[in-house]
């Protein structure tokens, strides 16, 4: 994909929001802002992880089409301060939210953590699904380890290995 690619033609639905008609009228958006992973513990990653993460390889929830009213209103703010307009777009927002967070061991804050809880406690049936970044784990002294991110409940298991969870737990 070149750097003047455009989405030209299609109907495109943004999950976040409602039914868009014009390709133009959707952004893709990071499901955790570049400034969020950033503040979350992405500064203390290589480049390539760092690259890694902003065309998000391997994870096709973390790149979300939205409308672009939306991408606006959310900018780089987490779930404590933002969650998509549509109700029933929560459940499913929060789990790719601690999807994403899980995958790339990123820190979460008190309020963060918070909020998705207080969302995943009307979403019994929705699990988190995720594949562990393939790029190796966090460094030391990361932000994660520094503030007790987000922590599996389950034991370890080899990259590439698929963990669900359920949210409301």
């Amino acid at each position: 994909m070149g750097t003047n690619c455009r989405l030209t033609g299609g109907s495109w639905w943004s999950y976040y929001q409602a039914w868009v008609t014009a390709a133009s009228g959707l952004d893709i958006d990071h499901m955790v802002p570049l400034a969020e992973s950033w503040d979350s513990g992405a500064s203390g990653w290589t480049a390539q992880r760092r690259e890694a993460y902003a065309y998000a390889q391997g994870a096709a929830t973390s790149l979300v089409a939205i409308t672009a009213r939306s991408n606006r209103s959310k900018a780089d703010q987490d779930p404590a301060q933002w969650l998509p307009p549509a109700a029933e777009a929560h459940c499913r927002y929060v789990a790719e939210w601690a999807a994403t967070k899980l995958r790339w061991s990123l820190a979460a804050d008190e309020a963060e953590v918070a909020a998705l809880r207080e969302v995943a406690v009307g979403c019994p049936e929705q699990t988190v699904t995720y594949e562990p970044a393939v790029q190796g784990p966090a460094p030391r002294g990361s932000a994660r380890q520094r503030q007790g991110g987000p922590r599996r409940r389950d034991a370890p298991g080899r990259e590439g290995r698929a963990r669900q969870r359920s949210i409301g737990a």
